[in-house]
């Protein structure tokens, strides 16, 4: 796949020479719209306002650079989620792979279900028997093996609906934003309930986020030396989870700063938001309401995965805005081949 992040990179450059920053400051956006697949409406109209008014220097709600975090969920937030987790369709193909070393997963919950594509069962496992299928299934190699599987399966596996590699069922308007905060002084990170080893090895290319900026669940890695080499070494245990409550605990672990901005799109994300926006000074909080059942997907409250209920009726009483897919983004999925 091309770098569909390549034309943004560019954009960007164009949008600070265009805005003439220095120092930080951002200036009137007017003559360039940086975010052309965001509809005109209040919710762009606060995004833009947000950044000018944190950026400007001398303002009454400026903050300096190093406080310009951001934070992103990644499933449902940058790229599709439905009708199964990238990542749990990625644990499904390694169980059938990896059965024939297992033969205990004949009789065992999910496996049992997943080998004879009997899903029902298999999710009638609950969250508990799932995360024993992520564990069981990214360890047992070194980092770098599991890596190169991740990368692999990416490479060759598409989408049921839309019938393109997952890196490519990105949201359009959010790579617009990620563009758009970095031009103007932010750093931009990803938080998931998602695999921190599952999201490394391609958020750079595709988000233009670096490794060292993704925050995730993990297993536990051991350091060991074989044959004379140095290697980490994936453990089938639950090192942490990176998800509800455990995310402003990631953020204060790998991050450190408090966000000024946080995106989400479920009720997972809500302890996130909720920590970003109960800090000092001007913040922002939002929510992709997933509303386009013609472009993607319609869910909310009933949603298997992704359910966005508590938090829809917070909202408003707490100032999270809710970024209605169908009626605020012009469009939802890059064009083929970008």
């Amino acid at each position: 796949m091309i770098n569909i992040f390549t034309k943004y990179i560019a954009a960007a450059l164009i949008l600070m020479l265009s805005l003439g920053v220095q120092g930080g400051n951002a200036a009137d956006v007017s003559e360039h719209d940086p975010l052309p697949s965001w509809a005109d409406g209040p919710v762009k109209s606060a995004i833009l306002g947000f950044v000018r008014d944190v950026t400007q220097e001398g303002g009454a709600d400026y903050v300096s650079h190093e406080g310009r975090i951001a934070t992103f969920d990644n499933d449902g937030c940058l790229w599709v989620e439905q009708p199964m987790y990238p990542q749990i369709m990625f644990a499904v193909d390694r169980v059938r792979e990896l059965a024939s070393e297992h033969p205990e997963w004949a009789s065992e919950q999910p496996f049992k279900g997943i080998l004879e594509d009997d899903m029902a069962s298999a999710l009638a496992a609950g969250k508990h028997g799932l995360m024993e299928m992520i564990v069981q299934t990214h360890a047992g190699m070194t980092a770098e093996q599991f890596e190169k599987i991740v990368l692999d399966w990416l490479s060759s596996r598409k989408h049921p609906r839309f019938e393109r590699p997952y890196t490519e069922c990105v949201y359009q308007p959010q790579l617009e934003l990620l563009v758009y905060l970095r031009a103007n002084g932010f750093k931009t990170y990803i938080v998931s309930g998602g695999g921190i080893q599952f999201l490394r090895p391609w958020t750079e290319r595709v988000y233009g986020i670096p490794p060292e900026q993704v925050v995730g669940s993990s297993v536990v890695t051991e350091y060991q030396v074989i044959d004379g080499k140095p290697a980490l070494i994936r453990k089938p245990e639950v090192n942490f989870i990176d998800d509800k409550e455990g995310k402003p605990v990631g953020i204060y672990e790998h991050i450190g700063r408090r966000p000024i901005l946080a995106f989400g799109n479920s009720d997972g994300d809500m302890q996130m938001i909720e920590y970003t926006t109960a800090g000092e000074g001007r913040r922002l909080g939002l929510y992709v309401h997933h509303t386009d059942a013609e472009r993607e997907y319609a869910y909310d409250r009933e949603g298997h995965v992704g359910k966005l209920d508590k938090a829809l009726d917070r909202a408003e009483e707490e100032g999270w805005i809710i970024v209605d897919m169908k009626r605020d983004w012009l469009k939802v999925f890059p064009d083929a081949g970008e």
